[in-house]
């Protein structure tokens, strides 16, 4: 007997929002946004990569080029990261002039933040830089996110755009990140390997939302534009009752676990995915 799902509920179209009008006009990778956020782009993916970013780092890449290992490309990357943004645990507790110690911000902190809470205030900042990169407009922060007026809404620019997480070129450090990841997946497969089959476990569509049921086992479901997924169905178990199986592209993976050897993210194989509409398969665990 198959899976029903008739429970779950789809988005109300009084709402207004659409999969296009979820994505700006513009963005920094060159590829038309509303075309980033639709299905067709999952299953025709092509290569991306923001404006600049590898160019003004030339040093780095050329470094990378000569690593005889994805150990040793993480030991330069984060290297170069160091010395870039002065994270190293002296640079980080030197005071400044006025004898201050000050606050800086890392690719590592919302990392971390976003482990602890992806609703959190670091989760906004990553879901910003989403939406300023690749055009693609968050659908929840900590509620859905139903228009721009929305209390929701506001929670999440005030939060996004918090000085304490944006002394430190925050943005900067998220292109590098970003591209140091889709660099490392070039190197890996060559791209032979235009998608990896991830899980994610949730407990209900809120955040989720069905666009379109495919079938009994299978819907269109529109992804936040930053969410987590998973290499292990075991793991995905673990966070809700019902299992999202998707076909990732590669280009829309910000962060895995594999990239760097000590992370927060490491224990459960997660994934940052860049969202969209997806045609997922939904199962029970």
């Amino acid at each position: 007997m198959g899976l029903s799902y008739t429970t779950l509920s789809t988005p109300s179209a009084s709402s207004g929002w659409s999969v296009a009008s979820r994505a700006q006009a513009s963005n920094l990778v060159g590829v038309p946004s509303a075309f980033l956020a639709s299905p067709d782009f999952n299953d025709r993916p092509i290569r991306l990569s923001i404006h600049g970013v590898r160019e003004m780092n030339p040093g780095l890449f050329r470094k990378l080029g000569g690593a005889r290992d994805a150990g040793e490309a993480a030991r330069i990357f984060e290297e170069y990261m160091e010395v870039l943004f002065g994270l190293d645990e002296e640079q980080r507790m030197r005071p400044g002039p006025d004898g201050r110690r000050r606050y800086r911000s890392s690719y590592r902190r919302l990392l971390e933040g976003w482990a602890f809470d992806s609703n959190g205030p670091e989760g906004a900042v990553l879901k910003g830089w989403v939406e300023s990169r690749f055009g693609l407009f968050p659908t929840y922060h900590k509620r859905p996110i139903e228009r721009f007026s929305s209390t929701a809404w506001v929670t999440y620019v005030e939060e996004k755009i918090a000085s304490r997480f944006h002394n430190n070129a925050i943005q900067m450090q998220l292109d590098l990140l970003y591209e140091f990841a889709q660099w490392a997946l070039d190197r890996a497969s060559g791209r032979a390997e235009r998608h990896r089959t991830l899980y994610r476990g949730v407990e209900g569509f809120e955040e989720n939302q069905i666009l379109e049921r495919r079938g009994k086992r299978s819907a269109l479901v529109l992804l936040n534009n930053l969410v987590s997924f998973t290499t292990e169905r075991g793991v995905a178990e673990q966070f809700g009752s019902w299992i999202l199986t998707a076909r990732i592209p590669l280009g829309k993976i910000l962060f895995f676990r594999e990239l760097l050897p000590h992370h927060v993210l490491q224990s459960e194989a997660e994934h940052l995915v860049i969202g969209g509409a997806f045609e997922v398969e939904i199962s029970r665990p």
